[in-house]
């Protein structure tokens, strides 16, 4: 079903290429958003739309922001929601079900403080959870939004650079 999803999705980037951007920051912002992430595993169709890069069907440049703004904001909407839903977050799904999530997010914070945002980025459990823990017990605002896109950028390119330049390599460009 997931491969399925990915190449759907993929086939239908390569068929409107006018919406290459567009998807790119949605699904990274889906991938990236406390809760949603969980429903919406974006990682292997923006691999597969680096490789349309690799191809020459799509530009590297505005596929990569797209990407990064996306997984920025999904971010940034997790801390908020941290931050203004502080005590009531531990009763919605999944973490009404998964107590420990929480304890564990904030030990991860606490011990990497701004770190945490960025190893968190790469590492799907977290990716999503660690800036609703930052924004729960209060990581400063500019920490928090220096690390978010800092990372957001080199998470987007992570995805989008192998697919896009080993096919270029393979194909001897």
């Amino acid at each position: 079903m997931f491969e399925q999803y990915a190449h759907a999705v993929i086939e239908f980037v390569r068929v409107n290429q006018v919406w290459a951007a567009p998807i790119v920051g949605a699904l990274a912002f889906a991938e990236s958003l406390a809760f949603l992430s969980l429903l919406v595993p974006a990682w292997a169709a923006l691999v597969g739309i680096g490789a349309l890069i690799g191809l020459g069907s799509l530009e590297f440049w505005p596929v990569w922001v797209a990407g990064a703004v996306g997984a920025a904001l999904g971010d940034w909407l997790s801390y908020w929601f941290g931050v203004t839903f502080k005590d009531k977050v531990a009763h919605i799904w999944p973490l009404s079900r998964h107590p420990d999530m929480l304890p564990k997010g904030e030990a991860f914070v606490r011990r990497w403080g701004v770190l945490a945002i960025v190893i968190g980025r790469f590492f799907g459990p977290l990716r999503a959870s660690v800036p609703l823990a930052a924004g729960i017990f209060v990581m400063p605002w500019w920490q928090f939004q220096i690390a978010n896109f800092g990372s957001a950028f080199l998470w987007a390119a992570v995805l989008l650079v192998p697919g896009a330049m080993g096919l270029k390599w393979f194909n001897g460009g």
